[in-house]
């Protein structure tokens, strides 16, 4: 089955233990969202069911893919559209046997080239590449550069560029191929987060 390639803002969920509080500060961002990802590396796996669950019906109600951090089990528990798994995470064919054939499956390549182009043949959906800027949520994480993101182009599967994304620096990014842009502080810990989303989702223009 052929999809269109996906882009836009791929939207990351903060670490808030505050169910109802994670719902109000998500739901008005979802018309702007091309994906949403859960993520939170602070809960247990009570409050990640509870909030997975709650974000799968947000989701589904703005018919917006919910992608599930790290857990391929939880994202079949909840009938979300995929995971996202990075290095010492469940391996591409393990999630899909568990999600089934259609699901997205993205991986993390960090600044690693040869990461994306096995992931490519394990039968990965995209792969994801950063910090493209310094990142308040991973201060020290490595960095990858938009050369990365234009060999990336060359695999055939969408590019995402994560990192520290703001308003202000996306048209870096995109300009060097990322078709989507992941993004948490840069809309979360916005003075006024709809802006912040409605102008990352303007910073794309149709594809030609």
């Amino acid at each position: 089955m052929t999809h269109a390639r996906p882009r836009g803002l791929y939207l990351v969920t903060p670490d808030d233990p505050d169910s109802a509080r994670l719902r109000a500060r998500v739901a008005p961002l979802l018309p702007f969202a091309t994906w949403l990802q859960y993520r939170n590396k602070a809960a247990d796996e009570r409050l990640r069911a509870e909030q997975a669950t709650l974000l799968q019906g947000l989701c589904a109600d703005a018919g917006v893919p919910l992608i599930v951090n790290d857990d391929p089990r939880l994202a079949a528990d909840v009938g979300a559209a995929g995971v996202h798994v990075g290095a010492g995470d469940a391996a591409v064919e393990a999630a899909r046997a568990l999600l089934g054939p259609g699901a997205i499956v993205g991986v993390s390549c960090y600044d690693e080239p040869a990461r994306a182009r096995d992931a490519a043949a394990r039968g990965a959906s995209y792969v994801a590449f950063g910090a493209m800027f310094p990142s308040p949520t991973k201060p020290g994480a490595r960095r990858a550069t938009p050369a990365l993101l234009r060999e990336a182009r060359g695999l055939g599967l969408p590019v995402v560029a994560i990192g520290g994304i703001t308003p202000e620096n996306a048209a870096v990014p995109i300009a060097a191929g990322a078709d989507l842009l992941a993004v948490i502080g840069g809309v979360f810990d916005a003075p006024d987060p709809v802006a912040a989303a409605r102008a990352l989702r303007a910073c794309f223009r149709p594809s030609r």
